[in-house]
């Protein structure tokens, strides 16, 4: 038991501390609400609305921009790229020449990913 009670410790502080957190946002927290902030936000685009699978009604769904989904591919690409450069810096005299090997492979593949970003215009903000 004596093993357990730290873990134990710190699991009931952390969730003291996530009730509290949630009631004193409930308590000071603004209370003026709009017809604007109670409508669901995506991604800066306005909801249209999409016609219903195989309804007769004559709201034609739009299409939706792929802009929100470059940008989620690019953050996933660079933050994979992160979690595989840190140990290669770490440890990088023990990997030797493999791991030399594998690095630049993985920097290729990467590279790849990064060029198909940019020739699809995820990098510009327009």
């Amino acid at each position: 038991m004596n093993t357990e009670l730290p873990i134990l410790v710190l699991g009931a502080i952390a969730a003291a501390f996530a009730v509290v957190s949630i009631l004193i946002a409930a308590l000071i927290g603004p209370k003026r609400y709009n017809r604007a902030k109670l409508q669901a936000y995506e991604c800066g685009i306005e909801p249209t609305p999409h016609a219903v699978a195989g309804g007769t009604g004559n709201l034609a769904g739009q299409r939706f921009p792929v802009k929100y989904y470059l940008t989620a591919m690019l953050f996933i690409i660079f933050d994979i790229e992160i979690v595989f450069l840190y140990p290669w810096a770490v440890h990088f005299d023990a990997l030797g020449v493999f791991g030399l090997a594998a690095m630049a492979l993985f920097i290729v593949n990467v590279s790849v990913a990064y060029a198909y970003e940019w020739r699809r215009g995820g990098l510009s903000w327009d």
